[in-house]
């Protein structure tokens, strides 16, 4: 117990970056039934105990969960990714500290842009730290730990640009890492994460740090794939601006051993058990708090499309028994839609999505368009992708809608007022039939399109992809009156560097800004955002 004593203190004081603090890890123990008392060294080695709680409490961290954090997982995902890729749109007339005009109008609230940063560094960077201290490099513990921190980081990175990185917790006041370093220490971790479990996956194959995992119950064959398919995905992120180490890192992906993500039975998800219970926090967003509803963008797109996946994603409107959305940007009208639009699909004690399968089938099929890379045909990865897709949902009919000309709705109704608003010329206008005559730049959009239906509800993915290729299409908020330097008919590239930073490190603070190329606004681009 002395050893759980001393690390649990070591959680209690100050955050090697920014000054910010971090809380302490003894919540992750609530369902872990450890006997407090007579913990040999011995025993803390072989049942992980050193490092299990730790690897929980970064599972918690990714997608925060936890006993009140539905409003902290809405302001880190939902009003800083899912708003922005378009999938919701805020109902809700205004926030406590944040007031009418926020991150839906494309104005920046420090309130909100603060939390998704420093929260990382306690729920993920911290823990992750720890179980550094109490590992070898060659442990699966750290491996594991590992690829979860570079899951969770590269989501922080894709909000703001440069961050603290690769001097994490070498002194109070941490410097920046250019967006560029980062990723390629992403690539460097993930090369020794993957090593680490390949082998351990060749020698022995048990389940490991089973109690601890909540995403795949310690199955490390699992982790393989995901860690895999994680660096096929930031491998197309850099596409654009470094296609040398772009080509180089997605040829790894597809030599690799461990293989990708394939299956719906890959598909990661933080899992509820009778030790591990929490209140889905997109079931508490939508249909419990009413603040966020199925976009404008959804709208079209599924219902133009009869895509079946709808009655899988949304819930119809309770009022009209029909599937319906709202443009992002409301400044009005907010008591009119919770009765008349569609809240998410998720009951209270849903699995919570990390990361589908699907995308792996749709990341193939770019590299093999763009790049000439791997063996199969474009074609057939954009339908397996689809397939996939549909297989995640849980729904039919995926033969039948890889055949459909169907497009997208050029008109969104507001069922507020039955307005017919012409949107054909902000959406990407194109069937879902694949079609071998289009040029490439078509054939790109196409797989974006039913890429970006795939990835629901992880609107950060998309909303990273949507500002690294321009596709899809998606309906422009309502006003820019009130937007933090995004121009006109523009998306949001970023938001702010946190208040806290520039109040508790400074100088690092500042130079972060020179590192990220312009103002330190929401209209900056980040470092991989070129083509648009």
């Amino acid at each position: 117990m002395k050893n759980i004593t001393r690390l649990t203190a070591l959680i209690s004081g100050t955050l090697l970056a920014g000054g910010m603090l971090f809380s302490s890890c003894t919540d992750s123990f609530e369902s872990m039934n450890i006997d407090p008392n007579g913990v040999t060294d011995e025993e803390m080695d072989r049942d992980n105990l050193r490092t299990g709680a730790f690897f929980t409490q970064m599972q918690r961290g990714v997608f925060i969960v936890g006993k009140d954090e539905g409003g902290t997982y809405q302001v880190c995902q939902m009003l800083t990714g899912d708003i922005f890729a378009s999938y919701f749109a805020n109902i809700k007339a205004s926030y406590d500290n944040v007031g009418s005009h926020h991150h839906d109008h494309y104005a920046m609230a420090d309130h909100w842009y603060n939390m998704p940063f420093n929260r990382a560094y306690t729920d993920v960077m911290q823990p992750w730290a720890e179980i550094v201290k109490h590992t070898e490099e060659t442990s699966v513990d750290r491996a594991m730990a590992t690829v979860v921190k570079v899951f969770a980081m590269s989501r922080i990175t894709d909000k703001y640009g440069p961050i603290p990185y690769s001097k994490f917790g070498t002194d109070i006041n941490v410097a920046y890492d250019s967006q560029q370093e980062v990723y390629n220490q992403f690539f460097t971790e993930l090369d020794n994460s993957i090593d680490v479990m390949q082998s351990y996956q060749e020698s022995n194959g048990k389940p490991y740090m089973e109690k601890y995992d909540f995403v795949y119950q310690g199955n490390v064959a699992k982790w393989l794939k995901m860690a895999n398919t994680l660096r096929l995905r930031l491998a197309m992120r850099i596409s654009y601006v470094d296609e040398t180490k772009a080509r180089t890192e997605i040829q790894k992906a597809l030599n690799a051993p461990c293989g990708l993500m394939a299956t719906s039975g890959d598909d990661a998800y933080l899992n509820q058990s009778s030790t591990f219970a929490f209140t889905n926090p997109i079931y508490e967003v939508t249909r419990s708090f009413n603040d966020l509803r199925m976009s404008a963008t959804m709208d079209c797109y599924l219902n133009g499309y009869n895509d079946p996946r709808l009655k899988s994603y949304f819930v119809a409107a309770t009022s009209t028994g029909e599937y319906h959305g709202v443009r992002n940007g409301l400044t009005s009208g907010f008591t009119s839609y919770p009765d008349i639009t569609s809240a998410a699909n998720f009951n209270s004690d849903s699995n919570l999505p990390w990361m589908h399968a699907a995308e792996a089938w749709f990341l193939q099929a770019e590299a093999k368009l763009r790049f000439g890379l791997g063996s199969a045909e474009v074609k057939d990865l954009y339908e397996e992708g689809i397939r996939t897709s549909f297989a995640s949902a849980g729904v039919t009919g995926a033969d039948s809608y890889i055949q459909s000309t169907a497009t997208p709705s050029t008109t969104w109704v507001d069922p507020r007022n039955n307005q017919n608003i012409n949107v054909g010329s902000m959406l990407s206008n194109l069937a879902i039939a694949w079609d071998n005559n289009a040029n490439n730049n078509t054939k790109l959009e196409r797989i974006m399109i039913q890429k970006w239906i795939a990835l629901y509800p992880d609107g950060q993915e998309a909303w990273s992809e949507m500002r690294r290729t321009g596709y899809p299409g998606w309906i422009r908020i309502s006003t820019y009156s009130y937007a933090s330097g995004v121009s006109n008919n523009e998306m949001i590239s970023r938001i702010q560097f946190p208040s806290t930073e520039f109040s508790n490190n400074s100088a690092n603070a500042q130079e972060a800004v020179q590192l990220l190329g312009g103002q330190d606004n929401a209209g900056t681009r980040l470092w991989w955002d070129v083509k648009r």
